[in-house]
């Protein structure tokens, strides 16, 4: 009888010290939540913090400028609505830019015959975003960086 109960307690006692190990290592972080998603309990939609008005300059294979860009919430979770991209003017162009991580999202877009690609950053308040535009003829490669 003795014996049982030794090889009882042992087998509890093992038992309850990997179940503690596995639930003390197996804590959530923000690599664990979905796409688009971020915090300890993965509600938090990572593009809010990317809504906002830019105000920078973009540096391109033909030039440089000087502008702003807004950042607005898409009705879908993961996307944002990036408007003044390239600063155009007519048409202003209007990129869907896609979450692919907390930070991060890219594009790829035409509007009225200007196909534009690319992706953007945000380190705090500075977003880059390194794209390249195409107007049937000419591609020019840009580098926008802007502080909200």
């Amino acid at each position: 009888m003795k014996l049982i109960r030794n090889i009882a307690l042992t087998s509890f006692l093992t038992v309850a010290a990997f179940s503690a190990v596995t639930f003390t290592s197996c804590s959530k972080d923000d690599s664990g939540c979905a796409v688009g998603y971020e915090g300890s309990d993965c509600k938090t939609l990572s593009r809010d913090k990317f809504v906002g008005t830019y105000v920078g300059t973009e540096q391109c294979t033909t030039g440089t400028d000087n502008y702003s860009i807004t950042i607005a919430a898409n009705s879908d979770a993961i996307k944002l609505t990036m408007s003044n991209i390239y600063n155009n003017g007519n048409p202003v162009l209007v990129a869907t830019c896609t979450m692919t991580g907390t930070n991060t999202f890219t594009f790829d877009n035409t509007q009225s015959g200007i196909s534009f690609k690319g992706n953007g950053t945000l380190n705090g308040n500075q977003l880059v975003v390194a794209y390249q535009v195409n107007d049937g003829g000419t591609t020019n490669s840009c580098t926008y960086t802007g502080n909200k």
